[in-house]
């Protein structure tokens, strides 16, 4: 039997930007006590870089050998090394690599371990590790090679290998799949028989080992082809699946398995803007693993080169982006000395809050015996587009309706949210008021595709459109038509690549007929090629709905099939229009002045604001605005019993409304409780707060962050400063904010100093007089 093959020779390295931020550990409320927020408690201590690389110590050569195809699993504070190949042997040893030591050594066992294999699986359950199939034989004299189907469970109390002899069918024998627990069972998926590359599941519980049985799972849905040498990891109780080896086509698709329901879906990125972060390219021989609500994607064998970027994917925001890493400021070693090279075969793992790659295939067959440690980030997500989402699900507080196309159908809207985000119907909305109507009629919009359009406003997505369903795709059509129409680049852009890829051989015609009724060009080009293809043209011409087409469609179709027009490329870039974030921003900048209408007073100074916008990110303000409306449209800003200062509540104000976390760290202080008393949906502000506040005190800032914190009553950061202020006193008495602070707190820096100066130095400075 052939060997698996080996990819070719990696590019250079691409150069990365670098960027410095640190974990903020997770903080929960309390919201038991109202005075929870009174004092402040950081609880300041060691914290990682965030999206930091770190190079570990290599495993020695006389603790085992470097290697690929092996397998690794966390347990407690450990990673557990198993397998895998040297280059000349296949293995069966197990290395143990303790995170707290960084120290390496071979794990204690007994009994009989699995004969020496690589391309299995491991998984971890319970205090168990679970190695199950694999290539085994003896690959330098390429003899006895087969694959296996056998399951051993490695008890790490006790260091004892066992072979679970199961009755009953049994999973074909199989290499390079994939593998992962759920719901207290190993499920198998896919991988390499030796002849045929397979794309069956079969599942077994691991509770009970007497009567433990092998069971094929039924898949139905979007299954994806036959595999090998992927990665698989779960998340939000799902299973997902990228990329590997298909055949002669490898693809960068990425499929989701419901446990329950045992239904696959190809997950689309036709949603993805063009000049949005693309997923990665097609790989083989790649990791997976997945954190809170992210997947992390590393290495593999990319088109015959081997990328060492970090991919990341939101499993709820269905978003792909590359992780750009990060280098503490004075850190001695390069930025590439510490991340890893490009590798095939390596193999990774989570310990808490980061993740842990180890050994692998790289440049030019050499086995890798390199341990990398990334710090994952656990901020908690942006709600904002989930925040305005709900405003338009909810209609709460809508204070204008559009009457719409001939039947005057009639939905309502939210001015706020509508001006910011389109000049046309912000115009519509002026001149309705000019004439004091209560209205804005649009003649030439029908109230479904507009519908569609308004939750584009709100939320930059639109519902993608059901595979084949020819209705669907016409209402993106109107859509788009609507698009063009208002000038909503954007908005455009997803209809064209949602349409586009959604023609298929079943809709083509009736997307075509439609595009050209709508004088849609671009779209009846995109339909016009799709027909004339090779392998589309018979199928489509011998279809009924052809035979109803058109006379003039009819002979554009022959017409293209016999002389096809010469492709014509454009330089332009695509304009891709404005983003949520970019419109809320220009908003509270004063291009929303005009549309005010709530006065926010801070301190007895008002500042204009937007009372949908205010209810869409605070239950705060929802229910006051609710239940409790000021009849002068006036609210007094606090947070409890403070105010804050102009500059932390326009931090705030841009929190709210296009969910920027950047501040000065003085803002910071004053924001802490924020969360808490305004009613944000998460502590992602908070959490923000923390890390900005550990971060960033300098002896240039710690005046103002003093001020602040005796202002907040954050008794922990106000001795963090004191301490600062003592230690580089020099520096700070030259600060001009010095002079400017009140007695009471010079007076306690007078007092830290006094009891930072030890007896032997006031005996010093009395010798001195």
């Amino acid at each position: 039997m052939a060997a698996h093959p080996e990819p070719g020779s990696p590019d250079e390295l691409a150069t990365m930007s670098c960027k410095s931020t640190k974990v903020a550990p997770s903080v929960d409320f309390d919201h038991s006590c109202s005075d929870s927020v009174e004092y402040l408690t950081l609880n300041f201590g060691p914290f990682e870089t965030v999206h930091r690389w770190r190079r570990l110590p290599p495993c020695d050569e006389f603790v085992g050998a470097r290697r690929s195809k092996h397998t690794v699993v966390a347990y407690r504070d450990a990673i557990y090394v198993f397998g895998g190949d040297n280059g000349k042997n296949m293995l069966n040893d197990l290395l143990r690599f303790d995170v707290k030591d960084c120290s390496w050594c071979r794990a204690f066992t007994t009994g009989t371990p699995p004969a020496p294999r690589y391309h299995h699986s491991a998984v971890v359950y319970g205090s168990s590790m679970f190695v199950f199939g694999g290539y085994t034989g003896d690959i330098y004299s390429n003899s006895n090679l087969k694959n296996k189907n056998d399951l051993f469970e490695y008890k790490f109390a006790t260091g004892q290998w066992t072979e679970w002899k199961v009755d009953g069918s049994l999973p074909v024998a199989r290499s390079a799949h994939g593998a992962t627990v759920y719901s207290d069972k190993l499920w198998i998926f896919a991988g390499y028989d030796g002849n045929a590359r397979l794309n069956d599941m079969w599942t077994i519980s691991l509770q009970d080992r007497e009567h433990a049985c092998w069971e094929e799972i039924d898949q139905s849905g979007e299954i994806p082809p036959s595999c090998c040498n992927f990665p698989v990891a779960v998340c939000r109780d799902k299973m997902f699946v990228f990329s590997g080896q298909s055949g002669a086509k490898i693809t960068n698709n990425l499929f989701q398995f419901e446990f329950n329901g045992h239904m696959w879906t190809r997950i689309p990125t036709e949603h993805l803007l063009r000049g949005s972060p693309p997923p990665p390219q097609r790989r083989y021989g790649h990791t997976m693993v997945a954190f809170d609500r992210h997947l992390y994607v590393f290495g593999g064998a990319a088109d015959n080169t081997l990328p060492n970027e970090l991919h990341c994917y939101d499993v709820d925001s269905q978003t792909w982006e590359v992780i750009q890493p990060s280098l503490d400021i004075g850190f001695s070693m390069s930025l590439h000395s510490q991340m890893p090279s490009g590798r095939l075969f390596h193999a990774a793992a989570v310990i808490q809050d980061a993740m842990y790659i180890f050994g692998g295939t790289v440049d030019n067959n050499v086995r890798s015996g390199e341990m990398y440690r990334f710090q994952f980030s656990c901020y908690p997500k942006c709600t904002l587009h989930e925040d305005y989402g709900k405003l338009w699900e909810n209609r709460q507080f809508c204070d204008v309706e559009f009457i719409l196309g001939e039947r005057e159908e009639r939905v309502l809207g939210h001015i706020a949210i509508v001006t910011a985000r389109c000049q046309w119907l912000r115009k519509k909305i002026l001149q309705a008021r000019d004439r004091q109507d209560m209205f804005v009629s649009i003649r030439e919009a029908e109230a479904q595709p507009f519908e569609v359009l308004m939750q584009f406003l709100y939320t930059d997505k639109i519902q993608y459109p059901r595979r084949g369903h020819v209705q669907d795709v016409l209402l993106i059509m109107d859509v788009y038509k609507l698009a063009l129409s208002f000038k909503l680049s954007r908005l455009e852009q997803l209809c064209v690549q949602y349409i586009e890829a959604s023609v298929d051989l079943q809709n083509v015609l009736s997307v075509c007929e439609n595009a050209n009724k709508l004088q849609l060009d671009q779209l009846k080009e995109h339909c016009l090629n799709f027909v004339v293809k090779e392998s589309h043209f018979n199928q489509v011409i011998m279809t009924k709905e052809f035979e109803h087409l058109s006379t003039p469609l009819i002979v554009e179709i022959v017409r293209r099939k016999q002389q096809p027009p010469p492709r014509v490329y454009s330089d332009q870039p695509v304009d891709i229009g404005t983003s949520l974030v970019q419109d809320m921003k220009a908003y509270l900048e004063g291009g929303g002045l005009e549309f005010c209408d709530i006065i926010l007073l801070l301190d007895g100074h008002p500042r204009p604001a937007h009372k949908a916008i205010l209810a869409a990110r605070s239950s705060y303000f929802e229910a006051m605005f609710r239940s409790f409306m000021p009849e002068d449209g006036q609210v007094n800003i606090s947070i409890g019993e403070m105010v804050p200062s102009k500059q932390a509540f326009e931090s705030m104000l841009r929190y709210i409304y296009y969910g920027d976390v950047n501040m000065p760290p003085e803002d910071s202080l004053y924001l802490f409780a924020a969360p808490y008393y305004y009613g944000f949906s998460n502590n992602r502000l908070q959490a923000y707060c923390k890390q900005n506040l550990e971060m960033n005190v300098t002896v240039e800032n710690v005046l103002q962050i003093l001020e602040a914190a005796d202002k907040t009553q954050a008794l922990d950061m106000k001795k963090h400063c004191l301490h600062i202020i003592v230690h580089q006193f020099i520096k700070v008495s030259k600060l001009p904010n010095l002079r400017s602070l009140s007695q009471l707190l010079l007076l306690d820096i007078i007092e830290s100093l006094a009891t930072h100066i030890s007896d032997k130095q006031c005996a010093e400075m009395g010798s001195d007089i």
